[in-house]
């Protein structure tokens, strides 16, 4: 019986089986690579994002302290 497919044919079918996985195993890398940097990027901004807020919520709070101590000290130099 004799082999419908040369050794030839497979091994150039090997070759470019080997070389699409090689592309593939390198896309998947940078595509990984790029998940990462935008999840980092994500976190970057939420975290930006929180400091944001607590800095002006401590703004506020210093304003109201400031000037209840204002009016505070005001009243009793005025009593």
């Amino acid at each position: 019986m004799r082999m419908k497919r040369s050794l030839a044919e497979f091994e150039k079918d090997f070759a470019q089986e080997a070389s699409l996985e090689r592309h593939r195993r390198v896309w998947q890398q940078r595509s990984a690579a790029h998940r990462k940097l935008k999840r980092e990027a994500d976190r970057r901004h939420r975290r930006g994002s929180l400091r944001f807020a607590v800095l002006v919520l401590t703004l506020i709070a210093t304003v109201m302290v400031v000037t209840a101590a204002m009016f505070f000290t005001l009243y009793l130099l005025l009593d």
